[in-house]
């Protein structure tokens, strides 16, 4: 399993849009209930998504599919957020969006049929996305507290991961652009090797941002109009080995001179759309 954001991805579980998405018809029903800045178009997001697997292919080699599934929408094709593995198997959220909800049940039954270890599950009132938490290292959890996780699923997670967890540092998550909007605490910072991270430094609280610092790390800072392009979203298929969402050039070309390799695909109907760059597309299960 894994406790990493940066180490050599070697197993993912994703969705393909064809399972997430369906067809035209359902997502001209669906968009707006979801909250999409406009309708996708199921050709060029089947299109656009086989270019990211292309990419993934040639440096992933598990890479699983979720199946369709009647009970989940149209964001189950973020597949990052209803679980978030740990050294000890799989930890089983509850989305703070309540269309997203049933999403957890789903990747219950996946897991289970796969033989996939789980090390918990939330209960109760907690609420939790999987985009709001970050391993900072292979001992410290990062945790946001805002819209989608609430007190409650951070005692939890606390609760489930004591014995592999040194340090759970809770961050405070701002409004931003509101409840409906989803911002994570990944939405702002995205680590990529050990002592290098992408970050939106304006919505980071202060502390974050020195703790980070002070444990020697370089910070690549993203500019308003490439985050507002998901340019903050960048994915570790190894140490310095990223994916990115094209049309971000100035923070591709810090990462590059930071040594960095970077691939990019056209992510407009996949991820510009539905708020979701390629952390968001997969969810890592093992990194070593």
């Amino acid at each position: 399993m894994l406790a990493s954001m940066h180490k050599k991805l070697n197993r993912v579980i994703v969705k393909h849009p064809k399972d997430a998405f369906r067809n035209q018809e359902h997502l001209n029903k669906e968009w707006k209930r979801f909250n999409y800045f406009s309708e996708p178009d199921f050709t060029k997001a089947v299109q656009e998504y086989e270019q990211f697997l292309a990419i993934m292919n040639k440096h992933v080699e598990n890479i699983e599919f979720l199946p369709a599934s009647e009970s989940v929408g149209l964001d189950s094709l973020y597949a990052h957020d209803p679980v978030k593995f740990s050294k000890k198997g799989a930890i089983i959220l509850k989305s703070g969006k309540k269309l997203r909800q049933p999403e957890a049940e789903a990747y219950k039954n996946y897991l289970l049929e796969k033989d996939i270890p789980i090390l918990g599950e939330l209960t109760g009132e907690a609420t939790a996305d999987g985009g709001d938490l970050v391993w900072l290292d292979d001992h410290t959890l990062l945790i946001g507290r805002g819209y989608r996780t609430n007190d409650e699923a951070i005692e939890q997670i606390k609760e489930m991961t004591r014995d592999i967890v040194d340090e759970c540092i809770v961050v405070q998550l701002p409004h931003d652009q509101g409840e409906e909007e989803c911002l994570h605490l990944m939405s702002f910072i995205s680590i990529v090797d050990d002592n290098l991270a992408v970050v939106y430094s304006r919505l980071m609280p202060v502390f974050l941002r020195q703790l980070l610092i002070k444990r020697g790390f370089q910070l690549i800072e993203v500019p308003d109009e490439e985050y507002h392009r998901l340019g903050c979203n960048v994915l570790a298929l190894a140490p310095r080995v990223c994916v990115m969402v094209s049309g971000n050039p100035y923070t591709k070309a810090k990462l590059v001179e930071a040594g960095a390799t970077v691939y990019e695909y056209e992510g407009n109907e996949i991820s510009y759309l539905g708020t979701g760059g390629p952390t968001c597309l997969t969810c890592p299960v093992v990194r070593n």
